[in-house]
């Protein structure tokens, strides 16, 4: 009776071993296209494993993307998939081709998805837009999306410190150090922190996009903060 015992506890054991195992998440990248699109191409991470963390993973990628594929203003977004928002793209260029049909603008975009750093506790993705409406020059945007592993939840920024004041502080000195041999003038005049950080392989990386805080001409602003430095604020593992 007691070996039977002992046997089901050790059964347990390996189911509970095996439950955890299937948390475990792996990426695809897949190509999102519809019928009749010449303007558009999408190369995003796709989250496969549990399905009710997977599920989050992706729908919050697709929310991003929908997102960049918009146009006109953000609360008007209507469109529910990516397939959704590439066919309304199309439409809003030949609505643009009808009412302007002696103008050889163009318009394109081309949007990818990388995974930048994975842990057991923590996924953060690269979502790069570029968007071409017919103007001046097109758009390049980042964002950064932060998840935690175990449930697909979106991380805010706040939360991926346990410290934000202490990281900051560091933080500020790298920043300066990035652009003291650049010609720009910026529009800010108190440091603060971007609305994109997400971890990666040496640290954390801190984007600026463009317009955040200068003008056009000095696009996108990006460093790195080492783990090293850092570590005793982050509310996550960088391992």
């Amino acid at each position: 009776m007691f070996y039977k015992k002992h046997l089901l506890i050790v059964c347990s054991l390996f189911i509970c071993i095996a439950c955890k195992d299937e948390v475990k998440l792996s990426f695809s990248e897949i190509n999102v296209t519809t019928n009749n699109n010449n303007l558009v191409e999408v190369n995003i991470p796709n989250a496969i494993g549990n399905k009710a963390i997977t599920n989050q993973i992706n729908s919050a990628i697709s929310e991003t993307v929908i997102a960049s594929l918009h146009i006109g203003d953000p609360d008007t977004i209507a469109s529910k998939s990516i397939e959704e928002s590439i066919t309304s793209f199309n439409k809003e260029f030949l609505t643009f081709k009808t009412d302007f049909p002696k103008t050889i603008e163009q318009w394109d975009a081309q949007i990818d998805g990388e995974i930048i750093f994975q842990s057991p506790e923590l996924i953060s993705i690269a979502i790069t837009s570029y968007v071409n409406t017919g103007g001046a020059h097109g758009t390049i945007n980042i964002t950064f999306l932060n998840f935690e592993t175990e449930t697909g939840n979106l991380i805010p920024n706040e939360k991926l410190f346990k410290d934000i004041e202490g990281f900051k502080k560091v933080t500020e000195t790298h920043f300066y150090e990035t652009i003291k041999n650049e010609d720009i003038t910026l529009d800010i005049e108190n440091f603060e922190l971007p609305a994109n950080m997400a971890y990666a392989e040496d640290g954390i990386i801190l984007l600026y996009n463009t317009y955040e805080i200068a003008p056009y001409a000095t696009g996108i602003i990006e460093f790195t903060v080492p783990f090293e430095e850092i570590d005793s604020f982050l509310h996550f593992n960088s391992f």
